[in-house]
């Protein structure tokens, strides 16, 4: 992976370290990094280089359903529940998407960027990666607008849509390739009728087409990316991400494309540091294109082959210069010596190592302080020099101050022309202190960096003192845009958790509104049940509060239903004698397995005696327990009629 350039580097520094994970009193919340870290263990997951503001509601979200207060009880809450990693990770990546997202950018691409990179292909096949393609909308409406452009025919033999995500789920649901009616809304007239069939409620992409998308598992910040990419879509993804991962994500994103490649992004992603990668084509829309570098090697207009002596001369002058350039600018501290013992050379970085400087050249190598400091350097030299083989010293500790240790490799060098003579000795102090040193002398390495810094940006300042002021705006100017850019990325991000938990309410009310109309039907079908029968019925709770009354017993008794259910049984005006049913009541409440019969005399709504049979069963609930009583009155010649 590759981090940003020196320019943001510095930009950051200048502006104070803004640690991404650390809480609003600036502390880090250690509990909440060992749950990243055990996810990413665990689970392959690598969420540390999110944005902390929306990872954390997103994971407090998730812990607030399954009634976890804390980071570190969560933490245990997983590795006791395998099954809530699922749910959690369906938490964090919100797939929100549709086809022909934001109208405006698909429009510029159907009218200016697909026909664009078709002109410029020749024929050649055409490779295009939708990165973070959730449930796969994205990917098929790239199909769709390729399609259009080309033809079917020719689509089918050409294209190739590489579509990923890190969310096997939401790939699982594309690789259907079939989707609700509410999903085809966004759909331009005529699309949905050319590319979808109905199939069972549903609508199911053409599969002509669908065998030219291709989905796999991929995650940005850790996988490779797919390579010699045309059209790349990554919309709506780096919003999630820090800067720091931001920036090596968008390294591997160009990597993958090719020469003038184009990437499609997000409308709230901006690409404003990474001007050296991509440049926009249309900013509005959220177009780039990968810059292609001017070659400067011997394709650039190097002499080769025969014919070149007249200017040999010229071109030796350049070589001459291009190599005192490069040695002056090598990052490794080198010192050349030339046969007479005399100092030759000092490079850029020596000069800043040792304290040489022009004053020294031409003094003999005995006299100066590097002869024998870091190390003993002559004797080395007079060995290099005789055996005419190049010596290493490794691990040399310099205590180049009270409070300074560097760890050199020092390697010295016979230099000879093509026929062996010898034409001097080259010295060279490779700085290793950070390959060596321990942890606990980090502090120092990060304070040696901070000066090199401030070395770098003054000489900066010195070479570039008419643009101080220019500079200084623009770097106003930038600081103000990423604010900008961070703030519109947070609220696109919580726009889609908003439209996420839509989705999940929306769905909820229509499992409601099923299981209220399975429930409608099933009162209907009791009532029917209850009306059929010729005996009344009377249900009461363990209580003896009336819950069903029939209409055998509204004609009985002359009392309606809404006039008893939720009354006392006992305490009805009807002409049932309820105090001989109390005891058989209470009977079969204690026994659920009891049925307790009894003859009664009553008096029905008109006045008349009736002799009713009564039996009275217990309900009972899963438990086994009663829950209430059922009560059957019916004329004692009923069964008799009946079984006559």
């Amino acid at each position: 992976m590759t981090e940003g350039s020196p320019q943001d580097e510095g930009r950051r520094a200048t502006r104070g370290p803004a640690h991404p994970d650390t809480s609003a009193d600036g502390e880090v919340d250690e509990s909440f990094e060992r749950l990243l870290d055990f996810l990413k263990e665990s689970r392959a997951f690598d969420f540390t280089g999110y944005k902390r503001a929306s990872l954390t509601r997103r994971v407090r979200h998730q812990m607030q359903q399954v009634g976890v207060p804390t980071f570190d009880e969560y933490h245990d809450y997983l590795q006791v529940h395998p099954d809530e990693f699922t749910a959690l990770f369906n938490t964090i990546l919100i797939n929100v998407t549709s086809f022909f997202r934001d109208e405006d950018a698909w429009a510029q691409l159907i009218g200016d960027i697909v026909p664009a990179l078709l002109a410029g292909s020749e024929g050649r096949p055409i490779r295009v990666w939708s990165a973070g393609c959730a449930t796969g909308q994205e990917a098929y409406s790239l199909a769709m607008v390729f399609a259009e452009a080309m033809g079917i025919n020719d689509f089918r033999q050409r294209v190739k849509i590489y579509a990923t995500d890190v969310d096997e789920e939401a790939l699982a649901v594309a690789r259907q390739a079939t989707y609700p009616d509410r999903e085809m809304r966004g759909l331009p007239a005529g699309l949905l009728e050319k590319y979808f069939e109905p199939v069972g409620g549903r609508f199911a992409f053409a599969k002509e087409l669908r065998r030219n998308v291709i989905f796999g598992r991929n995650d940005l910040v850790q996988d490779a990316p797919i390579s010699r990419i045309d059209l790349l879509a990554c919309r709506n993804a780096l919003m999630y991400f820090n800067a720091e991962t931001q920036s090596r994500i968008v390294s591997r994103l160009g990597f993958a494309l090719k020469p003038d490649g184009v990437l499609f992004l997000g409308k709230a992603e901006m690409l404003l540091n990474h001007t050296s990668v991509f440049e926009p084509i249309d900013l509005k829309r959220r177009f780039f294109r990968r810059l292609v570098r001017a070659d400067t090697g011997r394709a650039a207009g190097a002499p080769t082959g025969a014919g070149g002596g007249e200017r040999r001369s010229d071109s030796d002058t350049q070589l001459i210069g291009l190599r005192t350039e490069a040695f002056l600018a090598s990052p490794v501290a080198q010192l050349v010596i030339d046969p007479q013992d005399r100092l030759a050379l000092v490079n850029n970085r020596a000069g800043t190592l040792l304290a040489l400087g022009e004053r020294d050249i031409g003094r003999l190598f005995q006299d100066l302080e590097v002869s024998y400091r870091p190390a003993e350097l002559r004797s080395q030299v007079s060995a290099a020099r005789d055996n005419r083989t190049t010596i290493w010293l490794r691990d040399v500790e310099w205590h180049r101050s009270a409070s300074e240790t560097l760890i050199l490799d020092i390697q010295v060098v016979p230099l000879t022309d093509p026929r062996g003579r010898l034409l001097g000795t080259a010295i060279m102090l490779n700085d290793v202190s950070r390959f060596r040193r321990l942890q606990d002398e980090l502090e120092a390495a990060n304070r040696q960096l901070e000066t090199a810094y401030e070395e770098l940006q003054s000489t900066n300042e010195e070479l570039e003192t008419t643009n101080e002021e220019l500079q200084s705006t623009v770097e106003e100017l930038e600081t103000t845009n990423e604010e900008l850019q961070s703030t519109n990325e947070e609220l696109e991000t919580m726009n889609e958790e908003l439209q996420s938990m839509n989705d999940e309410l929306q769905s909820t009310n229509e499992e409601l509104r099923e299981r209220t109309g399975q429930i409608g039907t099933l009162n209907d079908f009791m009532e029917s049940v209850l009306g059929s029968l010729r005996a009344a019925v009377i249900v009461v709770s363990a209580e003896f509060v009336v819950q069903v009354w029939n209409r055998q017993a509204e004609d009985l008794w002359g009392l309606r239903e809404h006039e008893t259910v939720g009354q006392h049984l006992l305490n009805l005006d009807s002409g049932l004698p309820t105090e001989r049913l109390k005891p058989l009541i209470r009977e079969v409440l204690a026994d659920p397995a009891a049925v307790a019969e009894v003859t009664l005399d009553a008096i029905n709504r008109r006045g008349r005696s009736v002799r009713l049979h009564a039996t009275v069963t217990a309900l009972v609930n899963g438990d086994e327990r009663s829950s209430g009583a059922l009560i059957v009155l019916e004329h004692p010649a009923a069964p008799e009629h009946a079984a006559g």
